[in-house]
């Protein structure tokens, strides 16, 4: 990106090898709490599903109002992040590449808070009580997914083992180890409630191997609860809910963790919920990890959802001078999308930017050694998948199961002709999603 308009995606890493992801940059930094952004724009969209405002231009807002909900297949409230005055929609580049309405309000700085829910005892609540305080609260996967969190409990049947997962295995990204180092209480409380709604045998946190002192707070904070500590290896990608689940059971699944009877929640939709249920708030700020070589002070944020990217970076102290091509990803180096400017905003389950300086890879022809297959942990053939995008073959695609990829970067990372394998199968899963979307609609 040159000065916030030149941007592609070059970094990835494989399974089963110790990156030095460079977390020391921010792992034991303070926190920055002071950014507090004269507008806030709430992206009007949850996925792919939009959201309808549940206010008009001129009303008054305050911290906790909601004010946008998503009610279609499925329901998700969205709140107000800063008081102040709602001033418009506006359309604009979202993280998630695509053009999306934003739900403008102007801060004034009050910082006034409505408080969304009242006090909640979730031990004497009964699963129901339980699973309706989940959904209305607007818990979701802050991890990076998003999804209504509610969702994955509609029928907890043979549940065998709940997973709190704060693996963070993603290089640079230490958002999840800042949230829960100042906020032990409330992942507790968090997930002894979600472990409740499981109706799991039994529960657990997996953590990985090298975060010592953090699991030595959590085999304290978890001590006589019936949630035990699971250490992993430090490895990518630890965090992929495939891989913690087959670590952690040996068993092995189609299409969601429920098949393998387990029920899988990030630390930070945890630490979350544990809010909602002793403070009566829902998700308005996030932890965001700022890291890369082309930013001056890598560190952690704690910002309003809906806080413009540029603004974070001028807080931590800009690019790094001399730097005028840079990778700005919404995420961490391996699974962050590329944004072509930095004028997006943080939503809800962002949990790092990674601004990494720009070089031109030197790309040759492929060369068929099958280093990419052998490493996918989907089991793949990524440079089929890449190669056939280009002849936009449908059947071809999907019988290579492209919509399979969790785009992980790992064939990107292992191969030897610095070809961008990740960003042609995106492209062919693109493609893919366009044409299941043509044939649903006739």
């Amino acid at each position: 990106m040159r000065k916030g308009k030149k941007i592609m995606s070059i970094f990835t890493g494989p399974m089963k090898l110790h990156l030095n992801g460079h977390k020391d940059w921010t792992l034991h930094k303070e926190v920055l709490k002071s950014i507090d952004p004269d507008v806030v724009w709430i992206p009007l969209v949850n996925g792919a599903a939009p959201c309808q405002p549940l206010v008009q231009v001129g009303d008054e807002v305050k911290i906790g109002q909601k004010i946008a909900e998503r009610n279609d297949a499925f329901y998700l409230p969205l709140f107000a992040s800063v008081s102040g005055t709602v001033t418009g929609i506006e359309k604009f580049l979202g993280a998630g590449g695509t053009m999306i309405d934003h739900l403008r309000i102007q801060n004034d700085h009050k910082h006034t808070v409505e408080r969304a829910f009242a006090k909640f005892d979730y031990e004497k609540a009964s699963w129901q009580e339980l699973h309706a305080f989940a959904k209305d609260s607007g818990m979701l996967g802050l991890g990076g997914a998003g999804f209504p969190s509610y969702v994955k409990y509609n029928k907890p049947e043979n549940v065998d083992l709940f997973i709190v997962n704060a693996v963070e295995c993603e290089p640079f990204l230490t958002s999840d180890y800042k949230n829960i180092e100042e906020n032990m209480d409330l992942l507790k409380i968090g997930t002894l409630a979600f472990f409740k709604m499981s109706n799991a045998k039994a529960g657990c946190i997996a953590i990985k191997e090298d975060k010592k002192e953090q699991i030595a707070q959590l085999q304290e904070t978890f001590k006589g609860t019936s949630i035990e500590v699971r250490i992993v290896p430090n490895v990518y990608p630890m965090g992929w809910e495939r891989t913690l689940v087959y670590q952690l059971t040996k068993k092995r699944y189609d299409r969601l963790p429920i098949e393998a009877g387990c029920i899988v929640n990030n630390a930070s939709t945890a630490i979350a919920f544990g809010n909602a249920i002793v403070n009566g708030m829902p998700v308005t700020h996030k932890y965001l990890t700022v890291s890369g070589d082309a930013v001056k002070n890598p560190q952690n944020v704690y910002v309003p959802v809906g806080t413009k990217v540029h603004e974070i970076i001028d807080a931590v102290g800009g690019y790094k001078d001399g730097v005028d091509d840079v990778v700005l990803l919404a995420g961490g180096p391996m699974m962050g999308r590329a944004v072509p400017n930095d004028q997006f905003v943080v939503m809800a389950q962002n949990n790092g930017l990674t601004i990494q300086k720009y070089e031109k890879p030197d790309t040759v022809a492929c060369l068929r050694c099958g280093r990419c297959t052998e490493t996918c942990p989907s089991g793949l053939q990524p440079v089929r998948i890449a190669s056939e995008h280009k002849s936009v073959d449908y059947d071809t695609l999907m019988r290579l199961d492209v919509m399979n990829c969790i785009e992980c970067g790992l064939c990107t990372y292992v191969c030897p002709s610095k070809i961008e394998v990740t960003e042609n199968v995106r492209r062919a899963k693109t493609f893919v999603r366009a044409k299941l979307a043509s044939q649903a609609k006739k």
